[in-house]
């Protein structure tokens, strides 16, 4: 390794070889002294590059997931091991500093053959985990942040109105799981959000919902929000904790009082489990004879679906349902075109008052 003046470029370049190759390096000043200390904290640098421990696959994916359990939710550990799993069927268990841009970039191709959404859900949990494994300092460099995401063709998002929701209604026996899909349809929370809403939360006098961050759960924006209570909602809130009634009345706020843990659950302090509130909803949505499409997550939408065709912006929908991206809530702006004609409409009913005058 040494440096070196050529005519290309009017700065020093540092010559040393990788891979067997003999490769350059811009230490971007015209002074020797400073190139030579470049020079000096460069050579450090690949110094401790070449101390890197080697770790297998299977052994980085254990820590990792063991690092994501206090963190993360269980689906998205599961779609973590999922993804690795896959990887490692593709790649088979190597170290994880042999993992190349093109055997990575080969893998999410092969699978976005079969199955877009899944390639784009294995690329972002992936470049996710490889980013921590360079923070480890047990990678060089990220393979995945040379490769583009796999582009998904993106569907509008279907939504329910609130009758449509009522005959899905008719098909759910339990009174809880009733509630609990009225409350999704009223506020727009996600799931692993609506299963872990603790009575602490809510504030039937202040007709809010604050979303917290503990160390037992963590929202996906990781931001706290708060979400107001309207009459539909603090009737379903009040009906299911009647207890409340007596707390405004004597105490006149429940804040000092420990109330029971979950908001919705079948077993009084046993937390409700995504997948199971899903699939009895997916269940009651086939026996109403309804759009096989329609799922838990429509909830959400037709929450925020609905807003906007009540002429909401954007920008208020994206703080309620907590979206860390303007973007993200912009799926929703087609349904803006209505306000947008009837507004457009306003002028032709104050020419049709204009006196009779018409332009040329």
């Amino acid at each position: 390794m040494y440096l070196t003046k050529s005519k290309k470029s009017p700065y020093y370049q540092i010559i040393f070889e990788r891979d067997g190759k003999r490769t350059t390096k811009s230490t971007k000043t015209k002074i020797k002294s400073e190139a030579l200390k470049f020079l000096s904290n460069f050579e450090k640098k690949i110094n401790e590059k070449k101390k890197i421990e080697t770790v297998s696959l299977k052994d980085f994916r254990e820590h990792y997931l063991n690092y994501l359990s206090g963190t993360h939710s269980q689906n998205y550990q599961r779609a973590v091991r999922t993804s690795f799993r896959e990887l490692l069927k593709f790649c088979g268990n190597i170290d994880l500093n042999k993992i190349s841009i093109v055997s990575i970039d080969t893998f999410i191709s092969k699978v976005y053959e079969r199955a877009p959404q899944s390639s784009l859900t294995y690329y972002r949990i992936l470049k996710a985990a490889f980013n921590k494994a360079l923070n480890w300092d047990l990678i060089e460099s990220n393979p995945l942040m040379k490769i583009r995401a796999p582009k998904i063709k993106k569907n509008l998002p279907i939504f329910i109105s609130q009758t449509e929701l009522n005959i899905i209604l008719d098909f759910v026996s339990e009174d809880y799981l009733k509630n609990l899909y009225l409350f999704a349809f009223h506020t727009g929370l996600r799931a692993g959000e609506i299963v872990n809403l603790k009575w602490n939360s809510v504030s039937l006098k202040k007709r809010i919902i604050t979303l917290h961050q503990s160390n037992s759960y963590t929202t996906k924006s990781k931001k706290e929000r708060v979400i107001p209570i309207n009459s539909k909602l603090y009737n379903i809130l009040y009906s299911i904790f009647p207890i409340e009634k007596e707390i405004n009345s004597i105490l006149g706020n429940a804040e000092n009082l420990k109330l029971p843990d979950y908001v919705f659950c079948r077993i009084k302090g046993v937390k409700l489990g995504t997948d199971f509130i899903s699939k009895k909803f997916k269940k009651a949505i086939r026996k109403a004879g309804m759009n096989d499409k329609i799922h838990l997550h429509t909830l959400r939408h037709s929450f925020a679906s609905n807003l906007v065709q009540r002429g909401v912006s954007l920008y208020t929908i994206k703080e309620l349902l907590g979206h860390s991206d303007y973007r993200t809530s912009q799926i929703y702006s087609h349904l803006q075109h209505n306000n947008l004609f009837e507004a457009v409409e306003l002028l032709s009913e104050s020419d049709s008052k204009n006196n009779g005058f018409k332009l040329p």
